[in-house]
């Protein structure tokens, strides 16, 4: 049985406007200016998927908590 504070907080979970769209674009874009794993790939690229996802990992945990 679903209520009204139920619905309430499930419509405040999902996070929708402007402000929050440019907040993942800008993330976003700062993922692909930082890393050229993103962007180009002839010189530098990933050569295998384990790398790639442990370069990422290791630049947001910097970006982000540091």
């Amino acid at each position: 049985m679903q209520t009204k504070q139920n619905d309430y907080l499930l419509f405040n979970k999902a996070l929708t406007g402007k402000i929050f769209t440019q907040r993942i674009e800008r993330n976003n874009l700062t993922l692909r200016t930082r890393i050229k794993r993103l962007t180009r790939r002839t010189i530098c690229f990933s050569r295998s998927v384990e790398l790639h996802e442990k370069v990422i990992g290791a630049f947001i945990e910097k970006y982000m908590f540091y």
